[in-house]
C-alpha cells in the first residue's frame, strides 16, 4: 500500500507515475473521498469536545444538587450526532481503504517505460541455445500423462511418473539445498491461507478471479510468497535481525482465469504446479542490492543446470501489482523457439509490509522494512526445459544435467 500522506501532498504526481504502468489514478475520486473523510472526522472531533465540556458542567450541577434537565436534552442530541457521524466516518474510512488497496506499487526510476513484454529490457544472456525446433516435452517423454490428469482433475493438470517424477523430486531438493547454501531458512507451510494474508501480499482484493477460493472463505495459495512473507505479519522485528531470508517448496494453485487459450498443452501453464520460493525482508536502504542478490540466487540454479536463459528487466506495463522493479528469468524452450518465464524476482519496497503492518524500530521511529520475492524455480517449467534442451533424438535419450546426476543416479533418461 502506498503512503497516503504522500498521495495527499501531490496526487497529480502519483497520477503521472502510475499512468506509466497503465493504471488510471482517479485524482477527483481520491480528493472527494479524502475531503469527506476530513470534514466528517473534524465534525466528529468537535462534537466530542462539546460533549466533554457539557459532561463537566453536568458533573458540577449534579455535585451542587441542581437540575440537569436542559443538559440532558443537549447531551442526548450530541450523543445521537456523534453516533451518526462515527458511522459515516467508519464508512468513509472503509471507502478510502478500499480505494488505496486498488492502487498498484509505483515503478522504480530505472524501470523501463513501456506497455507490454515487448518493451522489456534484456540485461543478461547465459549460453546460446543449441536446440531449435525440437519436439515438445509432452511428445518426447511417455512419463508425462495429460490424458490421465484430464480424467482425474480436468484440463491444466499433469501426472508425472517414473524417471520424470523422480526428476521432479530431485529438482525440488536441489533447489532447496541451493537456497539453504545461500543462507535462506527453510519452512514447511500451510497450502491454505486466510483472506487477509492475500490482501497483505497484494493478490486481494483485485485478483480474486485468479485464485481458488474454498467454501469457508479461505484460499489455496497461488505461491508460497503469500505464507512466507506473512510470517512476519503484525510483528515488530528487531533491526538487528534484518535481513530475514526465507525459502519454501510448495504446490501453487492458480485458476488462470486471464489466460484462456494460452499454453493449453504441456507443463507451461497449469492450475497446480510446484515451486521453490525465495523471500527476503530487509532494511529499506538495502533492498536494491537485495534484489540483485536474490536474482543471482535464482540465476545460479539455471547456470548449474546448464540451461540457456536470459534475464530481462520488466517495463512499467509488465510489472506485477506489488512490485516496484522486477527481473524475469526466461529459459529457452526449443519447441516454441522462444524464451519463456521461469522465475520472477521483485522488489516490493514497503508496499506489502504496510499492508501487513510489519515494522521495526530505528532511532525511536517505526519503520516499514522492504520485502522481496522470487522463484528459484518453477519445477514444471524447469523439467520441460531440461527435457527439450537435452533431448538426444538420435539415441532416444534425455541427458541429465551434471549437477543432479548423482541424485538421479543416472546420466540420462531413456525415452
Amino acid at each position: 500500500m502506498l503512503d497516503l500522506n504522500l498521495i495527499r501532498e501531490n496526487p497529480d504526481h502519483f497520477k503521472d507515475v502510475l499512468g506509466k504502468r497503465g493504471y488510471l489514478f482517479d485524482t477527483k475520486k481520491f480528493k472527494k473521498i479524502d475531503n469527506t473523510r476530513k470534514k466528517t472526522q473534524t465534525l466528529t472531533e468537535e462534537l466530542q469536545q462539546e460533549k466533554n465540556i457539557l459532561s463537566k458542567e453536568y458533573g458540577l450541577l449534579k455535585k451542587d444538587g441542581l437540575s440537569t434537565s436542559n443538559l440532558d436534552i443537549k447531551l442526548e442530541k450530541i450523543n445521537t450526532s456523534i453516533e451518526e457521524n462515527e458511522k459515516e466516518l467508519s464508512k468513509v474510512l472503509s471507502d478510502l481503504h478500499d480505494f488505496m488497496l486498488d492502487i498498484p506499487n509505483v515503478p522504480s526510476d530505472d524501470t523501463p517505460v513501456g506497455d507490454n513484454e515487448s518493451d522489456n529490457e534484456v540485461v543478461k544472456t547465459h549460453l546460446e541455445p543449441k536446440s531449435i525446433n525440437s519436439k515438445s516435452h509432452e511428445e518426447i517423454s511417455k512419463n508425462i500423462n495429460f490424458e490421465l490428469s484430464q480424467r482425474l482433475s480436468g484440463s491444466r493438470y499433469s501426472v508425472l511418473s517414473g524417471p520424470i517424477a523422480k526428476l521432479h523430486r530431485v529438482l525440488v531438493s536441489f533447489m532447496i539445498e541451493n537456497a539453504i547454501n545461500n543462507e535462506y531458512e527453510e519452512f514447511y507451510l500451510p497450502y491454505i491461507v486466510n483472506e487477509e494474508m492475500l490482501v497483505g501480499t497484494g493478490q486481494l482484493p483485485k485478483f480474486e478471479e485468479d485464485l481458488f477460493k474454498l467454501e469457508n472463505g479461505q484460499f489455496l495459495i497461488p505461491t508460497s510468497e503469500v505464507p512466507l512473507t506473512n510470517l512476519m505479519r503484525d510483528k515488530i522485528i528487531l533491526s538487528t535481525d534484518l535481513p530475514l531470508k526465507f525459502t519454501s517448496h510448495t504446490p501453487c494453485f492458480r485458476s488462470e482465469a486471464g489466460s484462456y487459450g494460452k499454453d493449453t498443452k504441456g507443463l507451461m501453464r497449469l492450475h497446480q504446479f510446484d515451486k521453490v520460493e525465495l523471500v527476503q525482508i530487509v532494511h529499506p536502504d538495502d533492498s536494491n542490492d537485495a534484489l540483485e542478490e536474490l536474482t543471482k540466487d535464482a540465476e545460479s540454479i539455471l547456470e548449474l543446470l546448464e540451461l540457456p536463459f536470459r534475464t530481462v528487466k520488466l517495463c512499467t506495463g509488465d510489472l506485477g501489482f506489488s512490485a516496484t522493479k522486477t527481473y524475469d528469468l526466461e529459459v529457452w524452450v526449443p519447441s516454441q523457439n522462444n524464451y519463456r518465464e521461469i522465475s520472477s524476482c521483485s522488489n516490493c519496497l514497503d508496499f506489502q509490509t504496510k499492508r501487513m503492518k510489519m515494522r521495526f524500530k530505528e532511532n525511536g521511529n517505526t519503520v516499514f522494512p522492504h520485502s522481496l520475492n522470487g522463484s528459484a524455480l518453477a519445477i514444471g517449467r524447469t523439467i520441460l526445459s531440461i527435457i527439450e534442451n537435452n533431448f538426444d533424438e538420435k539415441n532416444s535419450l534425455i541427458h541429465i544435467p551434471k549437477a543432479i546426476q548423482d541424485s538421479m543416479k543416472a546420466k540420462y533418461i531413456e525415452v
